[in-house]
């Protein structure tokens, strides 16, 4: 649950908070980012990293080694943030003093600071923000003499122990009990309960952006909108597809090292295409169907869209891709074209799908599902084993998708790595008895075998322990 939509026993409107503080006789303790700048402090300093393509992907790579699990948990990621930004693009710190003006122009409360300017009303800016990135802010606000208790960057200690313990020890404890103290957040709920005049507010005007969102990379509509928290590009991308890329072609690589790379640069290629078609596929449901699956974040839009941005990326990495995999080969305008096709192939059959009843989508489904296994072979060749392999992987998708649109209002719980390895196992014992056990003895097939097994391990666990031989489960007495 976000913070805005959180319930507190303090919680009242902005007209009422407006008038409290006007008839408040004592201390009056303001909470900045959200209540009187109507943004994030921080999240707006972020954003103010240039360039913004390096700034976003350092961004990602600390959200995926999340350090701050050793330095007290969620409540410090932010000051790893923010260092990071200062340590590896140490202009910002300038860029931000000058861009605080334009902001404090466009964000400033104004019904707060105009009930501010009431004369014996003295704010104490009291936030969770930082030191050096809220004094220059809250000066542009109007507010230059205003006393400020930030949160430092050079210790964690402040984001961890919270602002009620940041607060006592600037202002004391009886300084905080005369005091009214105004928050948007309830994550300061220890620092109103222990104030005179508690009041939580939630101003409509205030907007949370993230830092960095309109800048357009790969796999972020998949990560932060379509599969949030699912940890999809690893567990249904890279353990799924791409593991099935390379092992049903690494075996006739010249050079593997090269081949596997070359691979990673088509799999985002692909996916910046096919990840748009995720993008249509909401907008779709959205716009037209009464009871579309999704996600909380789609209505926040926590990453950018672009149409054409997608397309460069794809033909930028699927060009990179293709050197790499002809290497030491010089590639052939075949190749170019061959693997445009691709893009432009699966960018309209996920079109046509997104615009087709659930009926139809039944059998479309299985299109797009081979066009994610086996994409690649158009500029990678794989031998028969591995056309199976994929065969196998497309077939284990396509079932649970067609159990779930034939009648089930929720994807089913079908053991999907084991339906797989089925799958695989009765193609290639059709393909040994057609050709001989040769053809399955080979480093791809037992590679497949393996990578199987071991993806199915549990699934084949559980129902191994659940399965039951009715002929040794004893008699059943007559009626």
């Amino acid at each position: 649950m976000k913070c805005a939509e959180a319930i507190t026993p303090h919680d009242v409107s902005p007209e009422a908070a407006i008038s409290a503080i006007l008839s408040h006789g004592g201390p009056v303790l303001l909470d900045l980012d959200e209540t009187l700048y109507l943004r994030n402090s921080t999240e707006d300093f972020i954003d103010s990293a240039r360039p913004r393509l390096p700034a976003l992907l350092l961004m990602r790579m600390l959200d995926a080694v999340k350090p701050w699990r050793w330095t007290g948990g969620e409540t410090t990621r932010d000051v790893w943030r923010v260092r990071l930004i200062a340590t590896c693009f140490p202009w910002t710190v300038k860029r931000w003093k000058n861009q605080v003006i334009g902001l404090a122009k466009n964000f400033t409360n104004l019904r707060l600071l105009e009930a501010l300017k009431t004369p014996g009303t003295t704010p104490i800016i009291t936030t969770a923000g930082f030191q050096p990135i809220v004094a220059p802010l809250v000066a542009a606000l109007g507010l230059p003499q205003a006393q400020i208790i930030a949160a430092r960057l050079s210790s964690f200690a402040d984001r961890r122990d919270g602002k009620l313990h940041l607060v006592v020890g600037a202002l004391g404890d009886d300084t905080v009990r005369r005091a009214l103290v105004l928050t948007d957040s309830a994550q300061d709920l220890t620092l109103l309960n222990a104030c005179a005049r508690p009041l939580r507010a939630v101003w409509p005007e205030a907007r949370h952006q993230h830092a960095l969102s309109g800048v357009y990379l790969p796999g972020q509509y998949l990560t932060h909108v379509k599969r949030p928290g699912a940890r999809y590009i690893v567990r249904g991308i890279l353990q799924e597809d791409f593991a099935f890329w390379v092992l049903s072609s690494i075996a006739l690589a010249a050079l593997p090292l090269l081949h596997v790379l070359g691979l990673l640069f088509l799999l985002v290629s692909f996916w910046a295409i096919y990840e748009r078609g995720y993008v249509d596929n909401d907008l779709i449901a959205a716009r037209f169907e009464t009871d579309p699956k999704l996600s909380a974040a789609f209505m926040d839009s926590p990453v950018a869209t672009p149409r054409w941005q997608p397309w460069i990326w794809a033909f930028a990495c699927g060009a990179i891709a293709i050197v790499l995999l002809r290497w030491p080969a010089t590639p052939v305008p075949m190749d170019f074209a061959a693997w445009a096709a691709v893009l432009l192939a699966t960018h309209g059959w996920f079109m046509l799908y997104n615009r087709f009843d659930k009926g139809a989508r039944v059998w479309m489904f299985a299109g797009l599902q081979f066009a994610r296994s086996a994409a690649f072979i158009a500029l990678v060749p794989i031998g028969l084993i591995g056309a199976l392999a994929l065969g196998a992987h497309v077939l284990a998708k396509w079932v649970p998708y067609y159990v779930y649109r034939l009648g089930g209002k929720e994807w089913p719980e079908a053991p999907f790595h084991l339906i797989r390895l089925l799958f695989f196992l009765v193609l290639a014992l059709l393909l040994g008895f057609s050709q001989g056990i040769a053809s399955l003895l080979s480093g791809t097939a037992l590679a497949l075998l393996a990578w199987n097994l071991f993806r199915a391990r549990q699934e084949l666990a559980a129902a191994l322990k659940a399965a039951r031989r009715l002929d040794r489960a004893g008699t059943r007495p007559l009626p």
